[in-house]
């Protein structure tokens, strides 16, 4: 719920205690988490969560594009490496890690163009945009195959996150996602290829 004029300070403060207090109840414990709940954590009235974010809906997608902008600013500062092919694997495992913990952001970021505001698109399709950037940089020096999109690594990506949830094999939590990367190094393919 925006008026368009910018936030009186204690208002911004609250808001982003809001924005916090949310963003580790719904990683934690899902989107179930109700809004008298937030305001608790984040210490304030439930009528200063509702002034800000009237539904859990809105505040939720609040959340998710807080966190869709800061990818995108994590994938420009990737693009800024010098190195694209480390740069890449660096943040394609930072997003995965963060994927795992965070279930209802990852499964947001996923659906991101159904039913979701113009705003979430937005930050969805910014992620998307730079996200392709960094990956046709890596492929340009040879360290990510080919004959792959940035559609085909999130949909790859977001396959085995979904398995290694289902799997829960806490002795290797992380196997699943480093399966993935080790298949979009470009000797995987050639190893394909071969067979």
């Amino acid at each position: 719920m925006s008026t368009g004029r910018p936030l009186r300070a204690d208002a911004r403060r609250n808001r982003e205690r809001i924005l916090r207090a949310a963003r580790l109840a719904f990683a934690a414990e899902g989107v179930s988490v109700p809004l008298d709940e937030i305001a608790r954590r984040a210490g304030v009235g439930p009528g200063t969560v509702h002034r800000h974010f009237p539904t859990k809906e809105t505040l939720f997608e609040a959340v998710v594009v807080e966190h869709l902008e800061q990818l995108t600013k994590d994938a420009q500062a990737a693009l800024q490496a010098g190195r694209p092919g480390s740069a890449f694997f660096a943040f394609l495992t930072r997003m995965t890690g963060e994927a795992d913990t965070k279930q209802d952001l990852a499964d947001a970021i996923a659906k991101s163009g159904a039913g979701m505001e113009s705003t979430t698109q937005r930050a969805a399709a910014g992620l998307r945009e730079t996200f392709a950037v960094l990956l046709e940089r890596a492929q340009h020096v040879g360290a990510v195959r080919t004959d792959v999109d940035a559609e085909d690594v999130q949909a790859i990506v977001l396959a085995a996150l979904t398995a290694q949830r289902q799997r829960a094999d806490t002795d290797r939590p992380d196997r699943l996602a480093g399966l993935v990367l080790d298949c979009l190094r470009p000797n995987a393919s050639a190893t394909e290829s071969r067979r």
